[in-house]
């Protein structure tokens, strides 16, 4: 009986021990009981000689359709899965990366790379789902995403603004997950028309607003008064931030035309560039998690015919984020996140491009906690698998939850009374923090 409970994993033991004490006695198990037998086998987290908890916000930038890591931040010059893609110096001498990334090289003492992420799915959006989440995408459960669990463990940062905006991450994005939509991040599709439907027609004034409000509320008074669940006044409480938004002086952060022409074009009048320039605005007024989605680097053909561009565009707003943080004094308090959901396969396909990879791809940490300049963990000769200090979805999430100082190791429970921890059972990677 030892052996059978030890070879079964946690949420099976817990349910047939419930089944076995119903079963005898015609009771569940009790909290006391439940912690003995499931804690033995408990994935305890590592001690860290890191203190964190120095980042107060994070961007995090999201290349949906899997960057390539080979033309961006793990070159293997001289191999013939290299392809085209050249490499240049960066600030650090003898660090390179690939060439069409020369400002992101410029200021690569305040970078690390990691050339060893893998991952477990070669699929679009379970890729996506587990980088965000670091759990896998199930029927029955939707899991947050970094943004409201640093809300739900830090509390709010800004009582007008939302605490986690999601700029451009589509319809199926993870959001708050279980958490409910008190911690929903705030969706935007296009940074350049920022925030909309946000003024009232010219008919409807403040006065006649708040007299429909109070009417909307007496009505459903009776209601709530009948159903005192959480989820009621979960979402009542929604609502009520809603209207508080709209009358916040603080909203103008959404609008992209209050910045100088100078700066926008330096970030790029892209969309991922308008995007990163949004982003630096949202956390300057206390926004806690922005993320910025830049789609496209799904190259299975024509890779160097269309690559290079898109490079182009990720490399600027990046350099001028960068840049921007560090003259405004943001940036050794803001931790910038780019990564993808997998790499792309080192062997250049019949079509000039490159296919699905998961067993090796990168990603990149900058600002705040970070170690700048350097390029941490390695792939093989080939580019094809991890060969040194392989880093999880969830290893990288705990790293970033590090940065913010959220507690790994505490669990919060879903309605359905599952537990579960901010980055699951990732180990937080001490070198990439400062």
């Amino acid at each position: 009986m030892k052996n059978f409970l030890k070879n079964m994993d946690r949420l099976h033991r817990r349910a047939f021990m419930e089944r076995t004490a119903k079963s005898a006695f015609g009771v569940s198990l009790i909290p006391g009981l439940q912690s003995a037998v499931l804690g033995a086998d408990k994935p305890k987290l590592k001690k860290s000689s890191v203190q964190g908890g120095k980042a107060k916000r994070l961007i995090y930038l999201f290349m949906t359709g899997a960057m390539t890591h080979l033309d961006t931040f793990d070159l293997k010059p001289g191999h013939e899965n290299q392809g085209e893609t050249k490499g240049i110096k960066t600030k650090i001498p003898g660090l390179q990366i690939g060439e069409n990334l020369p400002g992101i090289a410029e200021q690569f003492d305040k970078i690390a790379a990691v050339r060893s992420m893998y991952t477990e799915t070669a699929a679009h959006q379970p890729g996506r789902y587990l980088m965000q989440t670091s759990y896998k995408e199930i029927a029955t459960t939707r899991h947050p995403t970094m943004g409201p669990w640093a809300q739900r463990h830090l509390g709010r940062q800004n009582k007008d603004l939302p605490d986690t905006v999601t700029i451009a991450g589509g319809a199926k994005h993870p959001g708050s997950g279980y958490l409910g939509p008190q911690f929903s991040p705030l969706p935007l599709g296009d940074p350049n028309r920022g925030l909309q439907n946000t003024v009232a027609p010219s008919y409807l004034t403040d006065s006649s607003f708040e007299k429909r409000l109070a009417l909307i509320n007496k009505f459903d008074r009776s209601f709530r008064k009948k159903f005192p669940v959480n989820k009621v006044n979960t979402y009542s409480n929604f609502y009520t931030q809603a209207t508080r938004l709209l009358s916040s002086t603080e909203i103008e952060a959404f609008d992209l035309k209050k910045e100088d022409d100078k700066i926008r074009d330096e970030y790029g009048r892209s969309r991922f560039g308008q995007g990163c320039l949004l982003a630096r605005r949202l956390i300057e007024n206390n926004v806690r998690c922005v993320e910025v989605t830049f789609g496209g680097w799904d190259d299975h053909r024509d890779l160097y015919g269309r690559f290079p561009d898109r490079a182009a565009t990720l490399d600027q707003g990046i350099s001028a984020l960068l840049k921007d943080l560090e003259e405004k004094g943001l940036l050794d308090e803001t931790l910038i996140v780019l990564t993808t959901e997998f790499g792309r396969s080192p062997k250049i396909n019949q079509n000039g491009g490159r296919d699905h990879h998961p067993a090796a791809f990168s990603a990149a940490l900058m600002g705040g906690m970070v170690q700048g300049g350097q390029l941490y963990g390695k792939s093989d000769e080939e580019g094809r698998s991890v060969e040194e200090d392989g880093v999880s979805p969830a290893d990288l999430n705990a790293t970033i939850a590090k940065a913010m100082g959220l507690p790994l190791a505490e669990e919060i429970y879903s309605p359905t009374g599952r537990p579960f921890t901010v980055a699951h059972d990732g180990q937080p990677i001490d070198q990439l923090l400062s």
